[in-house]
Formats: structure tokens, C-alpha cells, sequence
């Protein structure tokens, strides 16, 4: 990281940033051209959790590579300024790297979108029909490293 006055390196932040952020920017990569996605997502124990259609241009990625990138930000606010050369950001983000692992089996699925529907309502929910896990994928990702950085003048 080139600005280490901006580096956040505790991990207990990190993760609130994680858990508070709505979004999470998934890059996956194909024959050397870059796609990245925006999803709903959950954190729970060194891993994201993500739900998808089971077929598409992602999942077709993922399938033959499951290397991910992934960036979530918090409190994103733009600081004018008269001269548009001193304009600046404020905010606070996390980047990571890991391995993207499609659930297959229903039990791992129910548990992944309990992650997923326990950020964005507070509670599990866990009585999902077979049917809509069936044509539901549910991707883990597996953090390998993660980065933090804030803005905050």
C-alpha cells in the first residue's frame, strides 16, 4: 500500500467495515480480461458468502477460475473544494483476495444465505424450499488476505 498513513490495520475494523457495507464488488478474471460484479453479501468466519443465478457469465468464470478480488467501502463522501485540483474523498474500504468455492450440497447453501439474510435483516431464516436451492447458487469465497483504507480528511 503506497499510503501507510491510511493503512487500517486492525482486523476488528476491517471487519465492521465489512459488516456494515451493503455492497461487495466481486473481480474475477477470464483469459486475462477482468469482469467485476456487484452483489449482496454476508461475513462470517473468514468468508463471504454470495447467492446468484446457477448459470451466467460469473458462474462460468468461476468454474474454470475461482481466484476472486473483492472491495467494499463505507461512508464514501466527495470534499469540494474552489480548485477542482484539491477535491478529494473520504472514506473507508476494504480489498481482499481469495477462492471462490460453489455450495453444492443444501445444507451448506441454507447455512450460506442465513449469512447473507441475517446482515441484511438481523435473524436467519433458513426454511428455503429445495426447489429454490436447486436453481439458487450459493458462492463462498475464502479470504487469503485482506487490506483496509480510510480517508478520513
Amino acid at each position: 500500500m503506497r499510503r501507510k498513513d491510511r493503512e487500517i490495520k486492525d482486523r476488528g475494523l476491517i471487519e465492521r467495515i465489512m459488516e456494515k457495507a451493503d455492497v461487495c464488488r466481486i473481480a474475477v478474471c477470464e483469459n486475462n480480461r477482468p469482469y467485476i460484479i456487484p452483489m449482496n453479501f454476508g461475513y462470517e468466519n473468514n468468508c463471504l458468502y454470495l447467492h446468484s443465478a446457477n448459470e451466467g457469465k460469473k458462474i462460468d468464470i468461476l468454474k474454470k477460475n475461482n481466484d476472486v478480488c473483492f472491495e467494499m467501502e463505507l461512508e464514501y463522501e466527495l470534499v469540494e473544494d474552489q480548485n477542482p485540483c484539491e477535491w478529494s474523498v473520504k472514506y473507508h474500504s476494504v480489498i481482499g483476495f481469495g477462492k471462490a468455492f460453489l455450495l453444492e450440497d443444501s445444507e451448506q447453501k441454507r447455512e450460506g444465505l442465513d449469512v447473507i439474510v441475517k446482515k441484511y435483516t438481523g435473524r436467519p431464516y433458513s426454511k428455503y424450499p429445495e426447489a429454490v436451492l436447486e436453481r439458487l447458487a450459493v458462492i463462498r469465497i475464502e479470504i487469503e488476505s485482506i487490506t483496509g483504507k480510510r480517508a478520513e480528511e
